[in-house]
């Protein structure tokens, strides 16, 4: 999970701009080099192995296939100009290479954004070419009358270091900085805007000019005169002369819903459209804007916040959000979706202060934690298991956690520990199945893909997905440990502002649920990164723990407002989200 969304980042900014995500926060600076270079490599072969199978699906040449990709994208955070600079630099190289049947990691490795270190394995997506591998290096540089060896700043490799395309460069450069994640990591703000962490991450703000106005706030003055905390209802009623809000929500009890998580819980996803070659239209990439300004996130339509409902979906279940808002219309817009691309207990803290709770001034809240997997996964293929978290350390975090939320919660919350999955479904459901890489010519299953993930060290869980089945059988039994200890938390430790619960993450249930419905396991997993739980795996998982829930601690839900109708009649929609 830690930071994924860079892995495969769109392919102009792989080739032209330096790679920034929440990994350059979450970790050193060592580290994030050796992904940084990871990244670039692997980069460089999904982008190469999409041109030249555009060109195959097209029966088109490798430049009209190049200009195909980029007429494709969109203008927004200049993406179609930057593509456009990447074929003008590239482009006769990448030609030369491809009419030589020379492979993507072959390419990459010729223009440099691939790099073997002396005493490291040749990382390769696709089986090395029939000759010696340095023979066949040697004859792809003379191709393109590259020397090797060279620095990458003076490799040509960045386009940006050019004098001619730096004003460019700049521009481009100064887009994506601003709409990176962590920008403003301890911002509680609420906002119009939908990205870079709006209302798409936290219920929308109903009133700009007033920072007392927001989601989840008591209501100031039963709001007569105003909506102060932006769920939509206000005013007096003229028949009895009783505010609203105190009419209709008193008794209620309203309480907000709020995450904190990691990527599974921000939801994260690449489209399948935009590396397949054959799927691939001017509506492909519509959405890669709005992707790139949420962190390639989609919290949105996340099994714990979402609030859109996708008319393509395969399954009817609602987010957590959405059945607590449909029990009690007075919970309307209050959702928070505090969580991060290669979040942890270990680095939780570095964001939660942008949790928003005023133990004076707001509603309880039902806090769900779930960092699921970055404790026991590691990008690294040197001792993994090195790199996991402790059940000591994890105890030590959870408690300064819980310990924090104690002293921000309104009296009243409730505070849910998620245990963390047994990962070995991802390999044993999907090794030998094609990648949407692979899927045109029958050449990439899973096991290549995960292979050479782990080989660039950019993997986002050496630990599963790894063709080593006692690392995986290890992984799982440490998953399983730290699961033990948040169980122990919630059954010995109480706190003065909440109640502490602890639920298991039983995929396996997910799995047999699916299953009795018609479907494969493989189909709850992402494509793309073959490893996060796709949007039908995170709604089976709204519903798991909305039925467990209401089964075991009622209480946490609350019951169902009375006055629901009448809220509807008065207020329709409540002003949407």
């Amino acid at each position: 999970m830690k930071s994924l969304w860079k892995i495969l980042m769109v392919a102009p900014l792989v080739f032209s701009l330096p790679v920034h995500t929440s990994a350059s926060l979450l970790y050193s600076d060592q580290l994030s080099t050796r992904l940084s270079t990871g990244h670039n490599c692997l980069g460089c072969v999904v982008v190469v192995s999409v041109v030249e199978q555009l060109a195959q699906v097209h029966n088109s040449t490798v430049q009209a296939s190049m200009e195909r990709l980029c007429s494709y994208l969109p203008e927004k955070l200049f993406l179609k100009t930057t593509c456009y600079v990447v074929i003008h630099m590239f482009g006769p190289d990448i030609i030369k290479l491809l009419n030589l049947k020379m492979n993507a990691d072959v390419v990459c490795h010729t223009l440099e954004f691939c790099k073997q270190d002396t005493g490291q394995p040749l990382c390769h997506l696709y089986p090395p070419p029939k000759e010696a591998w340095k023979f066949t290096l040697e004859k792809a540089r003379q191709a393109v009358k590259r020397l090797p060896a060279l620095k990458h700043s003076e490799s040509g490799s960045n386009v940006c270091s050019l004098p001619f395309l730096s004003k460019i460069c700049q521009k481009i450069r100064v887009s994506i900085e601003n709409s990176m994640p962590f920008k403003d990591v301890d911002s509680d703000k609420y906002s119009i805007f939908p990205t870079l962490r709006g209302y798409h991450w936290r219920g929308r703000d109903c009133n700009d000019s007033d920072k007392m106005a927001y989601p989840g706030r008591r209501p100031d003055n039963w709001d007569i005169h105003r909506d102060s905390n932006c769920n939509g209802i206000w005013g007096v009623d003229p028949k009895d002369g009783i505010p609203y809000e105190k009419k209709f929500c008193e008794g209620s009890k309203p309480k907000g819903i709020i995450l904190l998580g990691d990527s599974a819980g921000a939801h994260f996803h690449i489209s399948p459209k935009w590396i397949t070659a054959s799927q691939m239209s001017l509506k492909s990439f519509e959405s890669l804007p709005t992707a790139l300004t949420d962190e390639f996130n989609w919290p949105q339509l996340s099994g714990v916040t979402g609030f859109l409902e996708d008319p393509t979906s395969r399954i009817k279940e609602n987010s957590v959000y959405l059945r607590l808002r449909k029990r009690n219309h007075c919970n309307h817009r209050d959702y928070q979706n505090i969580s991060r691309n290669g979040a942890s207990s270990q680095n939780l803290e570095k964001f939660i202060k942008s949790l928003s709770r005023n133990q004076l001034l707001d509603q309880p809240a039902i806090v769900i934690y779930a960092m699921v997997g970055n404790d026991v996964c590691s990008s690294r293929n040197i001792d993994p298991l090195s790199e996991m978290t402790t059940p000591e350390k994890l105890y030590s975090k959870v408690m300064q956690t819980l310990k924090h939320l104690d002293s921000q919660l309104p009296n009243g919350s409730h505070v849910i520990l998620y245990g963390l999955p047994d990962g070995t479904f991802l390999w044993d459901n999907l090794y030998s199945r094609y990648h949407p890489l692979g899927q045109l010519n029958k050449d990439i299953t899973y096991a290549h893909f995960y292979s050479f993930l782990s080989c660039l060290q950019v993997s986002p869980c050496q630990g599963w997905m790894s063709s080593n089945k006692t690392l995986r059988a290890l992984t799982s039994e440490r998953a399983e440990q730290l699961s033990d200890t948040l169980k122990e938390i919630a059954a010995s430790k109480t706190f003065t502002n909440f109640d502490l619960f602890y639920l298991d993450f039983d995929f396996q249930e997910i799995l047999q649920e699916w299953q009795k419905r018609g479907g494969q396991p493989w189909q709850l997993i992402e494509p793309v990164d073959g490893f996060h739980p796709n949007k039908v795996a995170s709604l089976l998982l709204a519903d798991q723990f909305w039925k467990k829930v209401e089964l075991q601690w009622p209480q946490v839900l609350g019951k169902e407002n009375p006055f629901n109708t009448h809220i509807e009649q008065l207020f329709g929609d409540q002003g949407g989200h």
